[in-house]
C-alpha cells in the first residue's frame, strides 16, 4: 500500500520535469535561432508571433528595477524557497487529490523552468510567446512569455478550481440549501 501512495505522488512529477525539458529546450532554440529583439514567424495575422526577448524581472516585468543581490534574493532565492516548500507540501500533504496534484507539479515545472533561467541567463528569463490582446486591461499584446510561464498560469487555474470544487459543504450550509 505504501509503494502505491509514493508511485501516486511520483507519477505526477513527470508532468514537472516535461515542462522543465520543454521549455529549456525551447528557449535553447529560440536562443541560437532567432536574434534578440525580432520578431521570427507571426500566425493569424499578428495574434500570435514568436519573438526574442529576455525579462530580468518577474511576471509582468515586476522586479525589473531590483539591483544586485535584492534582484538576486527577490527573483531567485524567495522563489527557490516557496516552490521547495510546496514541493515538501506535495509530498506530506494527503488531502491533495491526484488531479491537484498534477497541477501542483505543473506549477513546480513552470517555476524550476524560470529558475534555471534567472541562476544560468545572465540576461534573464527568455520569453518568445507574444499575443495579441486587442487593448484589453489597457494591453494591446499581452506581455511576452514562455512555455514555464503558460504551464504555471494553466496549472494556477486549474488548482483554484480544483479547490473550489473539492471543498465540503458543513452541515449548516447543506441545510440552509434545503
Amino acid at each position: 500500500m505504501q509503494k502505491n501512495n509514493i508511485n501516486k505522488k511520483l507519477l505526477p512529477l513527470t508532468l514537472s520535469f516535461s515542462i522543465i525539458i520543454l521549455d529549456q529546450i525551447s528557449k535553447l532554440w529560440i536562443t541560437n535561432n532567432v536574434p534578440y529583439g525580432t520578431i521570427y514567424a507571426s500566425f493569424f495575422g499578428d495574434f500570435l508571433r514568436i519573438v526574442h526577448v529576455t525579462n530580468l524581472g518577474a511576471a509582468f516585468g515586476i522586479g525589473n528595477d531590483l539591483l544586485g543581490a535584492w534582484r538576486f534574493i527577490s527573483l531567485c532565492i524567495i522563489p527557490l524557497v516557496i516552490l521547495l516548500i510546496v514541493l515538501i507540501a506535495f509530498f506530506v500533504t494527503k488531502e491533495f487529490s491526484q488531479t491537484q496534484r498534477w497541477f501542483i507539479s505543473g506549477i513546480l515545472g513552470g517555476g524550476f523552468g524560470n529558475l534555471i533561467d534567472r541562476f544560468f541567463r545572465p540576461n534573464g528569463v527568455v520569453d518568445f510567446i507574444d499575443i495579441k490582446f486587442y487593448g484589453l486591461f489597457g494591453l494591446e499584446r499581452w506581455p511576452t512569455f514562455n512555455i514555464a510561464d503558460a504551464a504555471v498560469l494553466i496549472c494556477e487555474i486549474g488548482l483554484v478550481i480544483s479547490f473550489l470544487f473539492s471543498v465540503p459543504f458543513s452541515s449548516a450550509e447543506k441545510n440552509d440549501a434545503k
